[in-house]
C-alpha cells in the first residue's frame, strides 16, 4: 500500500495558499527551504496568493486587531476533542445548526489573517479551490461549513499539526505541538497568545456568540486550554482503534498528496509516526482528563453516536446545561436525514495488523472496553 497520487497534480487544495506571507517564510526556514520539483507549482500557488493577500492582511490588522483585542469572551467555548476519525466532523455539523453558538467556516479557517475585509474578494477563490467532496469519506465540503480551527492556527503560527503534511519530511517535529512536548514556556505562551486572539475575532465576527470549536489538535492540550478557559466544555469523541487505524491510514493516504510540497517518506514511516501520536496524544489525555470538573467532560463513543446520534446530543445539552434543544430538534433531524447517503467503508483485518493494533494501542482497547473490530466502519 502507498499513497493515492489520483489528485497528486492539483495545486490548489494545499492550506498553505492562506497562510500569511510571514508564517509561510517561517516554514520554509524550518524546513531549509526544501521544496520537492514536483510540487514546485502548488507552492508556486501558494506564494502567489500569500502575496496577493498580504496588502488585504496589513488593512485587517489596522481596522480590526484593536477591536478584536478588545472583544470579551463571555461564555468560555465548547471544545469538540478525540482523535481524528473518531465522528469530530459530524458532531461539528449537527450542533453548529443551532444558531445560539458561533464557529468557524472552512472559509474563515483557510485565510483567518483576512476573513472579514476580505470576503468579497477571496471568498470565491477558496470555493473554487475547494473540492465538493472531503476526499476521505465523500463527506460534503463548502466554504460555509464549519471547520476545524487547527486550519487557521497553522495559517498564522507554526503551531499546527497539518504543518506536517505539507511538510511530512519534517512530519515529527510538527506532531510535538499536538502536546508541547518539551515544548518551551515562551512556546506555550506563543500559542495562547496566537489561539485567544483567534477566538476573540471570531466572537467578534458572531457579536459574542458562545463558540463550538472543533479541534482534534487541544486533545493534548487539556491544561492550557483550562488555564484560558476554566469553565470550558469538553466534548471527547473515541472510537474502536482497530478501525481507527484503518479509516486514519486511508485518511493520510488520499489527503498528504494534496497538501504536500516535499516528497512524502514512505506511508511505513507516516503510519509509525501516526501510531506513535495516537499514543502521545491519547495518553496525554487519559493523563489531563481529571482537571476537568466532572459537569463539564463528555465522553461519547463513536459507534454510539453514530448510532443514535439525537440521543447523544440531547444528553449533552443536558449536562451542559444548554438551551432549546426542543427548539432545534427538528432542524438536526432534517439534516441527519441528508446524511445516510454518506458510503460507509468495510474493512478487511489481517492478523499482522490485529497484532500491530493490539501491541502499539493496546492500552486503549483496554481503557474502551473494545475487543474486536466493527464489521463495518466509515
Amino acid at each position: 500500500m502507498d499513497f493515492d497520487l489520483t489528485n497528486n497534480s492539483v495545486v490548489t487544495y494545499t492550506p498553505l495558499a492562506g497562510y500569511t506571507l510571514p508564517n509561510l517564510f517561517r516554514m520554509l526556514a524550518q524546513n531549509r527551504f526544501r521544496i520537492s520539483p514536483r510540487y514546485a507549482a502548488r507552492f508556486a500557488y501558494s506564494i502567489a496568493l500569500s502575496t496577493i493577500m498580504s496588502p488585504f492582511y496589513i488593512r485587517e490588522r489596522v481596522k480590526y486587531d484593536k477591536p478584536t483585542e478588545e472583544t470579551p469572551i463571555m461564555k468560555d467555548p465548547i471544545f469538540i476533542i478525540g482523535h481524528w476519525r473518531c465522528g469530530t466532523t459530524l458532531m461539528h455539523n449537527i450542533l453548529t445548526r443551532d444558531q445560539q453558538f458561533g464557529f468557524f467556516t472552512t472559509y474563515q479557517t483557510l485565510i483567518p489573517s483576512i476573513f472579514i475585509s476580505g470576503e468579497k474578494l477571496f471568498k470565491p477563490i477558496v470555493v473554487a479551490s475547494l473540492p465538493k467532496k472531503r476526499p476521505m469519506d465523500d463527506g460534503d465540503l463548502g466554504a460555509d461549513l464549519p471547520q476545524e480551527d487547527i486550519y487557521a492556527l497553522g495559517a498564522l503560527s507554526p503551531y499546527s499539526y497539518y504543518h506536517g503534511w505539507c511538510f511530512p519530511q519534517n512530519m515529527e517535529h510538527y506532531n510535538n505541538y499536538i502536546d508541547f512536548k518539551n515544548a518551551s514556556p515562551q512556546t506555550i505562551e506563543d500559542w495562547k497568545n496566537t489561539y485567544l486572539f483567534l477566538l476573540k475575532k471570531i466572537t467578534m465576527f458572531h457579536h459574542g456568540k458562545q463558540l463550538i470549536l472543533k479541534n482534534q489538535d487541544n486533545t493534548g492540550k487539556i491544561p492550557q486550554l483550562l488555564e484560558m478557559f476554566p469553565d470550558a466544555k469538553f466534548i471527547y469523541m473515541y472510537r474502536n482503534p482497530y478501525d481507527l487505524y484503518m479509516s486514519m491510514l486511508k485518511f493520510m493516504r488520499k489527503v498528504i498528496p494534496l497538501y504536500c510540497v516535499q516528497t512524502p517518506p514512505p506511508l511505513k514511516d507516516v503510519e509509525d509516526h501516526m501510531m506513535t501520536l495516537f499514543t502521545h496524544m491519547t495518553k496525554k489525555y487519559l493523563q489531563d482528563k481529571s482537571r476537568i470538573p466532572a459537569e463539564n467532560l463528555l465522553e461519547v463513543r463513536y459507534e454510539s453516536f453514530i448510532n443514535q446520534p439525537l440521543r447523544t446530543v440531547s444528553t449533552l445539552y443536558k449536562k451542559f446545561n444548554l438551551d432549546r434543544y426542543a427548539d432545534i430538534e427538528p432542524s438536526l433531524k432534517a439534516y441527519l436525514a441528508t446524511q445516510k447517503a454518506i458510503h460507509m467503508d468495510s474493512y478487511t483485518f489481517t492478523d499482522s495488523i490485529k497484532k500491530k493494533i493490539e501491541n502499539h494501542w493496546g492500552f486503549a482497547l483496554t481503557e474502551y472496553e473494545y475487543t474486536h473490530p466493527q464489521e463495518e466502519t466509515g
